[in-house]
Parts: C-alpha cells; sequence; structure tokens
C-alpha cells in the first residue's frame, strides 16, 4: 500500500498525459500497478521502482491508445531519411512568451506518428534505443521521427508567437 501510495499520483499524471481521460487513465495506472505486483519478482532493481512502474503505464496507455484504432503510424525504415542530429545539441528554442501550457498544447496536435516520439523523449525523459522497444520501431525512425516532430512543433509554436493562430 505505501508503494501504492507514493505512486499512484505520478502515475495518473504520465497516464493523462497520453489518454486525455481521467477515468481511462485511472483504469490504466490500477492495471499497471497490478501488472507490476504481480511481475514484483521480475524487477531487477536496475533502475527504480517508480521508472520501472513509469514503463509499464507508458506502454499500457499505447496499447489502449492502439486498441482503439489510434494507430501510431509507423514509417517503414525504407521510406526514412536518416536524420543527422547530436542529441546533446538541442539547437531549438521557444520564445520565453511561449508558456509550458502552450507547448504541451502544441505537441497534442503533432501528428500521432510524432507525437508520441516527442512526449516520449522531450517530456518522459526516454532515449531512442527505450523509445525504439516502447513502440516497436527502429532506433533509427525514433530519431527521424523525434527530429521531424520537433520541426513541426518550431513551425506551430512561430505561429502562436507571431499570433497567427487561434
Amino acid at each position: 500500500m505505501q508503494l501504492y501510495n507514493q505512486y499512484c499520483d505520478g502515475m495518473l499524471i504520465v497516464a493523462l498525459r497520453f489518454v486525455k481521460d481521467t477515468m481511462e487513465a485511472e483504469d490504466i495506472v490500477q492495471e499497471a500497478f497490478i501488472k507490476a505486483f504481480s511481475k514484483l519478482d521480475q524487477y531487477r532493481a536496475e533502475v527504480s521502482f517508480g521508472a520501472w512502474l513509469k514503463r509499464i503505464v507508458v506502454n499500457r496507455c499505447i496499447d489502449v491508445l492502439k486498441s482503439k484504432r489510434q494507430r501510431i503510424i509507423e514509417l517503414e525504415d525504407h521510406h526514412l531519411n536518416v536524420v543527422a542530429t547530436n542529441e546533446d545539441n538541442n539547437e531549438w528554442s521557444v520564445d520565453d512568451e511561449i508558456t509550458l501550457e502552450t507547448v504541451k498544447a502544441a505537441i497534442e496536435e503533432l501528428p500521432e506518428k510524432y507525437k508520441y516520439v516527442v512526449m516520449l523523449y522531450l517530456i518522459e525523459g526516454y532515449d531512442h534505443k527505450e523509445i525504439s522497444e516502447i513502440l516497436n520501431i527502429s532506433e533509427v525512425a525514433s530519431r527521424t521521427q523525434l527530429s521531424r516532430g520537433k520541426q513541426k512543433l518550431q513551425t506551430q509554436l512561430k505561429k502562436v508567437k507571431n499570433g497567427t493562430r487561434s
């Protein structure tokens, strides 16, 4: 019960970022805790319990979204151009006038194939290897979708700054 009380609210926030419905997010969190507790013997303490549980919640969110036919559009590797990005070099920023809520709203407007990679990378802090495992795409696809998603996000945020969006 102590683990549940410690992590419940944080995991609900994570689930809400994906499913946007409180009742559905609560169901996902409950299912994630049930799965975590039933698989507790598989927890290896390589990461914190919270990180392990968060991964279960994120995976469950994605499963729910997929089951609703909100499929993540997976690009075939041979259609992708390898995007040379330096992950340590985040050469983009947003104007100080743009709020975090505006950025989150702009992420929500991204096409699904970019939105989930951008959320997992920028908001949840996963790396490309983890994203590729979670979304069942290649690391190249993760990098490419992140790069393209960031470009679209920047374009949307520039429109906000210039007042061309309502």
